[in-house]
């Protein structure tokens, strides 16, 4: 008899559980091994960033195989809403899917039909072939799809801060994730993610988001302003990355062993 698998709990349910807000990291370097490390670290969830960095539809299979004995939550970040591209990240095995750039709530709507089955949606059927279902060892993987998989959406740009109870408000999104970067480049702030003007849009992107009743989060490297984030109600952030901490990290060795850089 085939093994039975379980899939673990989304990170809808893991923020729904949850005690206290959710801590997590980028994973961008596209390693298996860095990613492993990564997971081991105690975090509680990890972005596997399949839009700004080399990671593709191999390497994030590989990348989730690495983390899964751990007991932290991965989460895939499309490219973009390609219905086609939300197919394969599902159907290789990415439960919680974050999709950037979402600005409408027609937008948002279409990205929920993306990964649900017919007659609800448009997701192509491939579960026997598919690590998503393990193969058809997942039981009833079809007919519980939508309890396996959490869609998490970006606002990211200032119309989309405007929209952001629309979109928050769609049924099938499971929280939204307020990203300062885009945000400063579109309302004509490049690079400036902490200037007043981009907090009060996050901010006011926090509060549409939570009347909605959804989870929402946010990306801050920058401690103070991820603390100040988590005081106005951010339910899970970002405040680190692979790639950011071996560049600080190796750059701190050059300079205490090998003069500063550049010299």
């Amino acid at each position: 008899m085939p093994l039975r698998v379980t899939l673990p709990p989304t990170f809808r349910d893991r923020i729904a559980a949850a005690d206290r807000p959710q801590a997590g990291m980028w994973v961008c370097t596209g390693s298996p091994a860095v990613a492993e490390i990564c997971a081991g670290a105690g975090l509680d969830w990890l972005l596997i960033d399949a839009e700004h960095s080399p990671i593709g539809l191999e390497s994030t299979t590989a990348l989730l195989r690495a983390v899964a004995p751990y007991p932290v939550t991965p989460v895939v970040r499309a490219p973009s809403d390609d219905v086609v591209v939300l197919k394969q990240l599902l159907d290789l095995g990415a439960q919680n899917v974050l999709v950037p750039m979402v600005d409408t709530a027609e937008q948002a709507a279409a990205v929920v039909r993306a990964v649900r089955y017919p007659p609800r949606g448009v997701r192509g059927v491939g579960s026997a072939l598919s690590r998503g279902a393990r193969w058809n060892r997942v039981e009833g993987y079809m007919r519980d799809a939508d309890r396996y998989v959490s869609l998490f959406v970006q606002v990211e740009s200032a119309a989309a801060v405007e929209n952001a109870a629309e979109i928050a408000a769609v049924d099938g999104v499971d929280g939204v994730f307020v990203g300062p970067s885009d945000l400063a480049a579109s309302m004509g702030l490049l690079g400036q993610q902490t200037h007043p003007d981009v907090v009060a849009a996050v901010r006011r992107a926090f509060e549409a988001v939570r009347a909605a009743g959804k989870p929402v989060g946010v990306n801050a490297f920058d401690p103070e302003a991820a603390r100040a984030y988590l005081e106005a109600g951010a339910s899970f952030v970002l405040v680190g990355a692979d790639v950011a901490l071996l560049a600080r990290g190796s750059e701190e060795l050059a300079d205490r062993w090998a003069g500063p850089a550049g010299e």
